[in-house]
């Protein structure tokens, strides 16, 4: 009944199963609703990003603006098992939306470790998971007034300056994949969700559900394991850190001939930790400037290329100027299709979106 008197519902897509059907029905479900729908960056994909209802980029540490407009105006809220409901709301602010939660979280919930984050404010609860409760709640609904779906596909954001960044890698390997079945099995925190289309469950398997900075390679491996065979190109985007921290898991897919591209968005320091430091300094009033103390990585500068090597993986790079990125992404896949483990050497520009440096370095009140 919520959801049929809806003037203005969003659907918070949260963690599901990677079956094509429960994704059609997903889509479905917020096309009868005529519902925005919102996407997390630390989770598997879970409805096409370049759907006219999803409502702005992915985000990951911070919501897009326009999905954060639209919690904010909804009036009736479907999380189907949403990571943190609780941190998600209160991170918008002014939420006033009746909220139905769909999840199975509350099994894990223990009093002591508080590892279920704040506890969201619910008005109608299912307790199950969201591919069980999605087919019966479309049925219930019946069918819909019919719309007219704007013929549009949101365009991807052309990459900005000459210095090569994160967005400049994205697009290089956008395009150096071309039309291959390809799966992003991790991303770097500076990754950009405006540059890179999930339209299908197994185009992105997310990443470590929070900040487990090092999971990126180890998770990347055991991916490629599970899609071998499935005809799709394994491509994990890691963070310097996140790779340095892992970098051994990719003996374990030479040695068992893992099938894996590995893009390593090099920014050559724990950038997450700088920004952490510049907050902090702001808060208590120290030197901006020594926020890169404990956490650059250069002088010498790490030959990543030459650690992949040392696991028996090809090893690209490092990757200088944006003139290189495709010729070295290609030769990269190739050698991924011809049996190997590729890892690229990107260096980037230290940097994240805006709205996520925003997020990261304002004071606290």
């Amino acid at each position: 009944d919520l959801l049929r008197g809806a003037k203005q519902p969003v659907i918070l897509a949260g963690r599901t199963s990677r079956d094509v059907e429960a994704w059609n029905k997903r889509v479905a479900l917020a096309e009868r609703l005529n519902a925005r729908v919102v996407t997390d960056l630390k989770i598997a994909a879970s409805f096409p990003t370049s759907h006219y209802l999803h409502a702005g980029a992915p985000g990951g540490t911070v919501l897009a603006p326009e999905a954060a407009d639209a919690i904010r105006a909804a009036d009736v809220i479907l999380s189907l098992d949403w990571l943190d409901p609780a941190g998600t709301f209160k991170a918008v602010g002014n939420v006033g939306a009746k909220v139905i939660q769909v999840s199975v979280d509350h099994h894990l919930h223990n009093g002591w470790s508080m590892d279920y984050q704040g506890l969201p404010p619910v008005d109608v609860f299912i307790d199950c998971e969201p591919d069980v409760a999605v087919p019966p709640l479309l049925e219930a609904l019946g069918p819909g007034p019919t719309r007219a779906a704007p013929g549009r596909a949101k365009a991807f954001p052309e990459p900005a300056g000459d210095k090569l960044t994160v967005d400049h890698l994205a697009t290089a390997l956008r395009e150096a994949v071309g039309g291959r079945p390809a799966t992003l099995t991790h991303v770097s925190l500076s990754w950009n969700g405006a540059t890179w289309a999930f339209d299908h469950p197994l185009d992105y398997l997310g990443s470590d559900g929070g900040g487990g900075v090092g999971g990126g390679p180890g998770i990347s491996v055991g991916a490629a394991l599970a899609l071998k065979g499935s005809g799709r190109l394994p491509v994990a985007v890691c963070g310097d850190g996140d790779f340095l921290m892992g970098v051994t898991a990719l003996w374990t897919a030479a040695h068992y001939r893992i099938l894996l591209l590995v893009v390593v968005a090099n920014n050559r320091s724990f950038f997450n930790d700088e920004l952490h430091q510049e907050r902090v300094a702001r808060m208590r009033n120290r030197p901006v400037e020594n926020r890169w103390v404990g956490q650059r990585i250069s002088e010498p500068d790490i030959d990543l290329a030459g650690m992949a090597r040392a696991q028996g993986a090809q090893g690209f790079g490092p990757v200088n100027a944006i003139t290189d990125l495709a010729p070295s992404l290609t030769k990269a896949i190739a050698s991924v299709e011809a049996g190997a483990v590729a890892v690229v050497d990107v260096r980037v520009e230290p940097g994240y979106t805006a709205a996520t440096t925003a997020a990261m370095t304002r004071k606290s009140e």
